[in-house]
């Protein structure tokens, strides 16, 4: 029944003409539904040679990464989900913890019987991120996070008086009530507020999330992302306490006009091995703000470059 679900959905959004023009992958690549880990992970896969898995945050799904995916893809295997209840993986009641959702990571490349993975995260990316190249290091052999922070490594209980952070305790089923339907004015908000040029994101791109953003659960399931936050820097303390700060090369990359060098700050406290990176003329939004410069210092970083 899912499936069918699904294949609806893709029906719908491609018969949308602001749609069809976000979130396009280059032909070859081909879209699986995976299950893992108790849920069904909508994955798109395409390339050749190591593999390279790429993780989205809130306000976006797997569709922002494709400029980068079509660059990566001429030499990595590049593979693509969307966040359980978010885009067109499955909503479960449950499970938003990062060190869970680490494990729907885990179930993903098991079940494309791929071993290791290099990691790229944006935003709620970087914290399931986190779980899984501190659950499973051997796995990861470099990890590349963008412009968020991680619950309960290095300043996070600083970061989190920012007034701008005000959504992180935002959620539960009054404001779900009042955000249904006014997807679109939701999300907004933050193109907005955490670009550091809005125009840049177009209004096809924001009919585009609205649209996926509107699907039933998508935005109790981004509610639940959030409330998990305390669990999850319970989770991250514990297993830094456990075993120790990250050993794989990690490039910790921030916009320029955004959370910038506070996010090397962040990642010195929970890895040994720490480049740091400013992401030019680009706020939160990477990908739609700056995706030359972005792709271009994580291709340098995989290839050894950086």
């Amino acid at each position: 029944m899912f499936r069918i679900l699904c294949a609806l959905a893709i029906a719908w959004l491609l018969a949308t003409p602001a749609a069809a023009q976000v979130g396009v992958f280059p032909p070859g690549f081909r879209t699986q539904e995976v299950p893992a880990n108790g849920v069904v992970i909508h994955v798109r896969i395409g390339g050749h040679g190591p593999a390279v898995i790429l993780l989205h945050g809130f306000g976006d799904t797997g569709d922002m990464w494709a400029p980068m995916a079509a660059d990566l893809s001429r030499d990595h295997t590049v593979i693509v989900p969307d966040l359980r209840g978010m885009g067109l993986s499955s909503k479960p009641a449950g499970g938003f913890d990062k060190k869970t959702q680490a494990g729907d990571v885990a179930g993903v490349l098991d079940a494309l019987r791929v071993d290791r993975a290099d990691l790229i995260t944006h935003d709620i990316g970087n914290m399931v991120g986190f779980a899984f190249a501190a659950q499973y290091p051997q796995r990861v052999p470099r990890f590349v996070l963008i412009d968020a922070p991680v619950p309960g490594v290095g300043p996070w209980e600083e970061i989190l008086k920012t007034p701008l952070l005000w959504h992180f305790h935002f959620g539960g089923p009054d404001m779900e009530r009042l955000v249904a339907g006014r997807e679109r004015i939701y999300l907004d908000r933050f193109y907005n507020d955490f670009g550091a040029h809005p125009d840049r994101i177009t209004e096809a791109t924001r009919n585009h999330y609205a649209q996926l953003y509107a699907l039933p659960g998508a935005m109790h399931s981004s509610f639940a992302q959030f409330a998990a936050f305390d669990q999850d820097a319970i989770d991250d303390k514990a297993i830094l306490a456990a075993r120790g700060k990250l050993t794989m090369p990690v490039l910790a990359l921030g916009g320029e006009k955004s959370f910038g060098l506070t996010m090397a700050v962040v990642m010195r406290a929970a890895a040994t091995d720490v480049q740091a990176g400013l992401i030019p003329d680009s706020g939160h939004w990477i990908m739609d703000e700056n995706p030359t410069a972005t792709t271009a210092m994580v291709r340098a970083f995989l290839d050894g470059k950086r």
